[in-house]
Parts: C-alpha cells; structure tokens; sequence
C-alpha cells in the first residue's frame, strides 16, 4: 500500500502532523501504535493545553485530535510497526518502507516519526497500582494537583532539581530521594534545592513500596539498602514524582536515522529533519516529531507544535521534488 505521508505514533505530535498533512492534500496514514494517544494517557487530567480553560481528561483531548485529523481525510491503522527501511536516494519506485506487525508492507514519500518516550520507572508493584493516583512522571504536568500538599521527587540529577524547584513553588514540602550519597546534578542545581527551605535532600535512600487506600498517601524507604545497618524509614506523602529519566522509543530506527547517546532522534535547530548515521547527511523525507526527538521539554504543546512542522516540512519536500499524491 502507498501514501505520500506516513506517520508512526499517536500522540500529540502524530495527530498534529496528521491535521496539517491531511489538510495539504497529503491523504496521511497513521500508525497508531501499542499506546494511542501516548504517555499523555498516564496523566489523569491535562490542564495547560491551550483550548480547554476548565480543563480536559487526556483520552478526550486526544479523541479530538484524532476526530480532527479524521474530518480531512487522515487513515488509521491499528498495529505495531515492526521493521523500516529508510533510503538515502528515495524515488518513485523505491520509496521508504514500514513494515506493520511483520506482515504488511507500506510504501511511502515521506516518513514522520512520532513515536515518543516513556518514563523510566523504579520497577516497584506499587508503582503501577498508584499510576494516575499520586504517582507522576512530570511534575510541570501535574505539580498544580498537589499545591500545599507534601510530595516526594526521586533522583538526583538536573531534571530531579529542576522537578523539585518547580514543586517546592507549588507545594508544602518536597523530598528528594536520592540513592546515591551525593547529587549529579550541575553545582548550580546543587545550591538551589539544597538552599531550599522547602526541599529535605534524603541521600542513599531507596523506595520499597508506596502506601495509601485509594492514592498515595506514603512511602516506605530503606536506608543505605543492602548494609548491614539499613534501615526502614516511612514518610507521608501526597505525590510521588519520578524524575530517573525517560527512554525514547527509537530503536526500531537505530540502523537509519542518527540518534544521541540516548536514543533521541537528532534533528538540528529548529528543523524535524533526520540524519544519517553520519549524522551528516539528510534522510530525504524523513522527519521527527516530538518527544522521540526531543530530551528537554516533553510537553504535548511543544509536542503539536513539532508535528505542525514535520507536516509542513514533508508537503515542501513534495513539493519540492514534485511527487504527486497517487502513485
């Protein structure tokens, strides 16, 4: 099957691409993936997306996307892409390849990936109990739900500072559990959250489980786990906010597309444009879109946004090379 715009994901950034798209006469096909609407599902309320003053549950917000993207003539597939292969010298008769659950081919001129990352998570079974009720992988997201509320941040890096400095403005008191007997954070960072009033720095300190009825409402940690002196502490909580780092989902590409030491996607300036191996080299027709490109900010706004621009960036391509819509 072709289409001159494929899109690999379902998120924020897919749908957005898949609106500008289908609006450019590019008939757009998205691959919805394992998780529609992306990490966004694992927040219970989503409250700084422009739009929606009262606020919106994400499973609505992202069925509006998909209604919107549906309304232009975008196509859904339900499935998991399971192998790509990209060309260097794309053409009419070798176009990019993406392969859905091992079995049907798809042809395209122009590949946006929009597939996102996930948190990392500790791999305690509470964990997932509590997902949505008190336990939360962006504190930007969902810190506005806990204010005069004590919480706790897990980490010890720039992004858990940064988390913690941002939580200390809204709430009573912030822990930060930290598993190691010092910060990693820059020296800057340091300084601020350990000259917080609000923040308590809990060093070489590891979770064993969270507690509460319906929502978290405490944590029980260990104390310098696995020595001979450990010892159990318990806190009392409201919120519990990871801030160990996320993982983007952009191994299916590693073979064609250049990515960081991380894993995200490298596009360079304000460009979704990918890059060889070489990371020298454009891939023609191939974009990111995202939080698979994008280590910083992972906000569904920034998210739209880097859709809009893949979209515009793919349909100039085209039009550039002068493809048309039906092969």
């Amino acid at each position: 099957m072709y289409t001159p715009c494929l899109i690999i994901g379902s998120g924020p950034a897919g749908y957005t691409a898949a609106i500008y798209a289908a609006r450019a006469n590019m008939h757009p096909l998205v691959i919805e993936g394992p998780q529609i609407g992306g990490q966004l599902m694992t927040t219970t309320e989503v409250e700084n997306f422009p739009g929606y003053p009262d606020g919106v549950a994400p499973f609505q917000m992202m069925d509006d996307m998909r209604r919107q993207a549906e309304r232009f003539g975008t196509q859904f597939i339900s499935g998991r892409v399971t192998k790509v292969e990209f060309q260097s010298h794309p053409t009419k008769d070798q176009p990019h390849k993406v392969w859905v659950d091992d079995t049907t081919i798809y042809e395209a001129d122009t590949v946006i990936i929009a597939t996102g990352a996930g948190a990392k998570y500790l791999g305690i079974p509470s964990e997932n109990e509590y997902r949505g009720r008190g336990v939360s992988a962006c504190a930007t997201c969902d810190g506005f739900f806990y204010r005069k509320k004590i919480v706790a941040v897990v980490g010890g890096g720039d992004t858990a500072c940064e988390e913690a400095q941002y939580l200390a403005g809204l709430c009573e008191k912030v822990y930060m559990i930290v598993r190691k007997p010092y910060l990693r954070a820059s020296n800057i960072m340091q300084e601020r959250v350990k000259n917080n009033p609000k923040i308590e720095i809990l060093f070489e300190h590891n979770t064993l489980r969270l507690t509460g009825e319906n929502k978290v409402e405490g944590a029980d940690l260990v104390y310098r786990k696995g020595e001979a002196d450990e010892t159990v502490r318990h806190i009392d909580i409201n919120g519990f906010f990871l801030a160990i780092g996320h993982k983007p989902n952009t191994e299916l590409f590693k073979d064609f597309v250049a990515r960081d030491a991380e894993g995200y996607i490298v596009t360079k300036g304000y460009s979704p444009q990918c890059y060889d191996l070489s990371g020298e080299y454009e891939l023609p027709g191939i974009f990111a879109a995202g939080d698979c490109a994008d280590p910083h900010y992972r906000q569904a706004i920034i998210a739209a946004a880097s859709g809009c621009k893949s979209a515009m960036e793919a349909d100039k391509y085209r039009r550039i090379l002068d493809l048309t819509p039906t092969k």
